[in-house]
């Protein structure tokens, strides 16, 4: 690890939210997992248009990370650019294709349930 002090999870999850708004990520959205699980305080999920921009913009985080901050992320998927996972450690990402993104439908498992209500 450098000797760079190790940001806060938020001011990661700022940075990554910047860096996905200057590559023009759509609909985006930020889960707070904090005291939900152990896997990170933040998820941010974002669709990109095509794989081409998919893997761009990861590439692109990545590196802003590593350049700024000296962290090393885990990824998984760049290649394809379906769906790209990136563990910073405190904040996960995944940027996918919008039909990607539809079929796994992840901000529903994650997100707080509506409450519903019932009429007897």
């Amino acid at each position: 690890m450098s000797g760079q002090p190790q940001p806060s999870s938020e001011t990661l999850l700022a940075r990554i939210l910047t860096s996905l708004e200057e590559d023009k990520a759509e609909d985006v959205v930020q889960i707070d997992l904090r005291g939900k699980t152990e896997i990170g305080d933040y998820m941010v999920i974002a669709s990109g248009r095509s794989t081409r921009q998919v893997s761009a913009m990861a590439e692109k985080l990545i590196d802003r990370l590593k350049q700024e901050f000296g962290r090393l992320s885990r990824v998984e998927g760049k290649d394809a650019g379906d769906w790209v996972l990136i563990d910073t450690g405190d904040v996960v990402v995944h940027i996918f294709r919008p039909e990607v993104r539809e079929f796994y439908q992840l901000e529903k498992m994650w997100q707080p349930a509506k409450a519903s209500v019932r009429t007897n």
